[in-house]
């Protein structure tokens, strides 16, 4: 009996991680890949055409306008396994993940063997997370996952912060995020209001604290 097609679908906007990925599906014969997509809502109309697969997908590097996105995308679509392929991922993040369920995560530096034991292990339902993943997690102690973060921020909120961080200003942050500047001000003084502060280095030492961003990436 032949081994039965597990289909795939991809949704991240990095070129050449995409077309690594291609490559790499494209060489299995066991693998279909559906689909590549580049927004939440052609996301969803390919995945409503299909029974159930894999979603392969980068919770920062996607149209996704929170994590909220990628649970509601679950809900919806139960039947589908989703594997985090990604940069980087803070332990709010991987907190936030957990939470809704995801249990595959591993980084975008991973082997190409490696990569074939996440998908493997996404579609048979089991746990599977990289070194770099698994050494955040046995920080926090045997089995534990990592504290949820006392903030009420949305993940969105949270990539603002990091970008006010980084140095760039409201329009900057409205013309990388292709949204108007008003809803960037708004979002703003959202996050001031929620952490409590009154101007941006206030800002940055709490989410220094709150492990949002590096303190020795910012200070350099």
């Amino acid at each position: 009996m032949s081994n039965p097609i597990n289909k795939i679908v991809i949704a991240d906007s990095q070129f050449l991680i995409v077309e690594s990925l291609k490559t790499l599906l494209g060489n299995e014969n066991r693998f279909m890949l559906c689909a590549v997509v580049h927004s939440c809502s052609e996301l969803v109309k390919v995945l409503e055409k299909e029974l159930y697969g894999l979603l392969i997908t980068d919770i920062s590097l996607f149209d996704y306008e929170g994590i909220e996105d990628l649970q509601r995308i679950r809900l919806r679509f139960p039947n589908y396994s989703v594997l985090i392929l990604t940069n980087s991922i803070s332990k709010a993040e991987f907190n936030d993940l957990s939470k809704i369920g995801i249990k595959n995560i591993i980084y975008k530096t991973a082997e190409r063997d490696e990569i074939f034991a996440a998908i493997d292990a996404a579609l048979r339902g089991r746990k599977y997370y990289s070194d770099e993943i698994l050494d955040m997690i046995l920080e926090q102690g045997d089995n534990k996952l990592v504290p949820a973060e006392p903030t009420h921020l949305t993940y969105s909120e949270i990539k603002i912060v990091r970008l006010i961080a980084g140095g760039m200003t409201t329009k900057e942050i409205a013309s990388q995020k292709n949204i108007s500047f008003h809803t960037v001000n708004t979002h703003r003084k959202n996050i001031f209001r929620k952490m409590g502060v009154s101007n941006a280095s206030e800002l940055i030492m709490n989410a220094i604290k709150a492990g949002w961003i590096d303190n020795i990436e910012y200070f350099i």
